[in-house]
């Protein structure tokens, strides 16, 4: 089972407005649109991508599911503006760490979707991938069922 990595409203893959993500081009998942500007780590795991300008993180955990937890659409344009990491490429990590914050106020007021894809990158190596819920979820709900 995969936590929610945020607190805020679970939406399917298919109404991120990116074709990217919602044609689960890097992967088959589901996102959130958050309510506060903090990631936690969803797994038991490593680090295993942490992007220079901190808008999108790369996990492996400990059964060997490959997550990215993409923070906001075209948000690589901010060049790390607003991001503040807490972990770095190599950390182990537990579930519920904090791994990254945001200034989710200033991303949309720089024009930017906050929206988070939390996606499974490794997904062919596992019969389905299957959202638990939509709605309000709070970071540590069962959120992703990958069996």
């Amino acid at each position: 089972m995969i936590a929610a990595p945020l607190n805020g409203t679970a939406v399917p893959l298919t109404e991120v407005n990116d074709a990217v993500f919602s044609q689960k081009v890097l992967g088959d998942g589901a996102a959130i649109l958050p309510s506060e500007g903090k990631v936690f780590s969803p797994v038991d795991g490593e680090v295993s991508a942490l992007f220079e300008t901190k808008h999108a993180i790369g996990l492996t955990s400990s059964e060997g599911v490959e997550l990215l937890i993409h923070i906001g659409i075209d948000t690589v344009n901010l060049q790390g503006k607003y991001y503040t990491a807490y972990v770095q490429n190599g950390d182990t990590v537990k579930r519920g760490d904090l791994l990254i914050s945001f200034d989710k106020d200033a991303i949309e007021k720089e024009g930017f979707e906050t929206i988070t894809p939390v996606l499974v990158s490794n997904t062919a190596d596992f019969k389905s991938v299957q959202m638990r819920m939509e709605g309000t979820v709070k970071a540590g709900d069962d959120f992703l069922m990958i069996r």
